[in-house]
């Protein structure tokens, strides 16, 4: 039985700073609430089963999860969301153990889980195959991985390629986050560990945002990643103005109609050998 120890403690930090950053719940609750259920439809979850969720944020999949009966542990690196989480859950009366923990070192024994899931959750751990290694090591051995994850051609993806050009250069070996959202490369971090692999790509709808400036201005004050960027060129307004205007672009070129957009995401499931 193996439980893993947490490497790169400066980096660890400040993505867990990152992620307390504005309101995350927020984004989950208004934005992306039908995703968690969509996850946890695919995954299979049932009644009895003992479930964990990798990167769960505030539980927009756990929760759905521990509704059905299952025996569900909650794991991020943020407290403040975990927080978040298990206020939502007592509010409702749903009864499920929230525990902080690092994606690519769970605390967490060998084959603990019928099933492992994460909803747009894992894909931003930095280091890809330390977190795959993770998902398959807890999981039993014949039980379910569940895995969906903005892909780099929808909108999400797109946005954080628009965020790069303003932001640092990310520490050698960390990989960008909707590379999950890739079928070859999450089927290659999974390897031969696992059989029964299905994705597909699919689309939510988000009709949040009357215009693309509201889209902005949401992310901007709520959404982790976003903020990160703004804080890095605050003192310099030009950049400000320029990211202002391309972020506000982007949600522009990807407008429906009357404020519709559809974000793209790999939905991924897999049985373990």
């Amino acid at each position: 039985m193996t439980v893993q120890t947490s490497p790169g403690g400066e980096l660890k930090a400040k993505h867990r700073a990152m992620w307390a950053f504005g309101d995350y719940p927020s984004v989950a609750d208004e934005v992306i609430p039908s995703l968690g259920p969509v996850l946890v439809e695919a995954a299979g979850i049932r009644a009895g089963q003992r479930v964990l969720d990798v990167a769960a944020g505030s539980g927009n999949a756990a929760i759905p999860a521990a509704r059905l009966g299952a025996e569900v542990v909650a794991s991020d690196l943020t407290p403040e969301l975990l927080a978040t989480g298990k206020a939502a859950a007592e509010a409702e009366g749903v009864t499920l153990e929230w525990r902080e923990a690092d994606a690519e070192a769970l605390p967490f024994e060998d084959g603990s889980f019928d099933a492992t899931i994460s909803c747009v959750g894992v894909m931003f751990a930095p280091h890809h195959q330390e977190s795959a290694d993770e998902l398959v090591r807890v999981t039993r051995s014949g039980g379910t991985i569940g895995l969906l994850s903005w892909t780099p051609e929808g909108f999400i993806g797109q946005m954080f390629s628009t965020m790069k050009p303003y932001v640092a250069p990310p520490p050698a070996g960390v990989q960008p986050p909707p590379l999950w959202g890739r079928e070859d490369h999450v089927r290659d971090l999974l390897g031969d560990r696992v059989t029964d692999v299905v994705a597909r790509r699919e689309k939510l709808r988000v009709d949040r945002f009357a215009s693309a400036e509201e889209f902005r201005d949401f992310f901007k004050a709520a959404y982790g990643p976003t903020i990160a960027a703004y804080k890095q060129i605050a003192d310099q307004p030009e950049k400000v103005a320029a990211l202002d205007e391309d972020l506000a672009a982007l949600a522009r070129k990807h407008d429906l109609g009357d404020g519709v957009m559809e974000w793209e995401y790999l939905l991924l499931t897999a049985r373990t050998r």
